[in-house]
């Protein structure tokens, strides 16, 4: 997908429109997303009104207002308008995060030929590597909402770190950085708890062996002294 664009200019929505041109920053906002290319008009009546629609569905997955992890989604206005005045007043009902080619860019009339564009409003949906996964998903998103975006991702094999992190956060075994200071002292406390465990019985049982030698010894001439009396006898 990023292909498509590494050789275009694509600006951004915003009140600057800055133009992302380099290949690092067109690798950087492309890469790794699904991708939706809309082709539209503002002549068109069924494009009012399904850019308020479409507007609504791309900000419920990537305004951090709406949702905490923004999905790997990207929005791309291709103008199928006949005065740069008329590209104007449809981007102005779009988020800002959408993008855009510049009017006079070539290669909006190159994408309209390349998936055989032949009404408006069309949203064409295509995986990372650029195959499509729609045609035109418009009245998917009419129908399903945010809900058909689940479908793509799927269908596209992508896996949002965000999600694998809310799936499994219960089963995180999640240390913080005093976690070593704290198991350490567990540790040393565990340790003097043995120790004062271990010392009356080490203690008893050294004391035992302090006074076996000596019962020993007592026992032993108190034989000697018995056979030495009845042996003078």
């Amino acid at each position: 997908m990023v292909d498509m664009f590494l050789e275009r200019v694509l600006v951004e929505n915003n009140w600057d429109q800055d133009e992302l041109n380099t290949e690092r920053e067109i690798t950087g906002i492309l890469e790794n997303r699904i991708l939706m290319l809309f082709f539209a008009a503002a002549d068109s009546t069924k494009c009012q009104e399904f850019v308020p629609i479409l507007t609504d569905f791309f900000k419920r997955l990537k305004d951090p207002a709406y949702i905490e992890y923004p999905k790997l989604l990207a929005l791309i206005y291709i103008s199928m308008d006949q005065t740069e005045e008329q590209q104007e007043r449809v981007l102005k009902d779009l988020h800002k995060k959408t993008l855009f080619l510049p009017f006079e860019d070539p290669y909006r009339q190159e994408l309209q030929a390349m998936f055989k564009i032949t009404e408006v409003p069309t949203v064409v949906v295509l995986r990372p590597d650029c195959s499509v996964l729609s045609l035109n998903a418009v009245q998917e998103i009419q129908q399903y909402g945010c809900d058909c975006f689940s479908n793509w991702q799927e269908s596209a094999g992508i896996v949002e770190r965000s999600f694998m992190l809310n799936e499994e956060f219960d089963n995180l075994n999640l240390r913080t950085a005093t976690d070593p200071v704290r198991r350490l002292k567990y540790k040393t406390e565990d340790d003097k708890r043995k120790k004062r465990w271990w010392k009356p019985w080490t203690k008893g049982r050294a004391q035992d062996e302090e006074e076996e030698p000596d019962r020993a010894w007592d026992s032993m001439r108190k034989d000697g002294d018995n056979k030495g009396r009845w042996r003078f006898l």
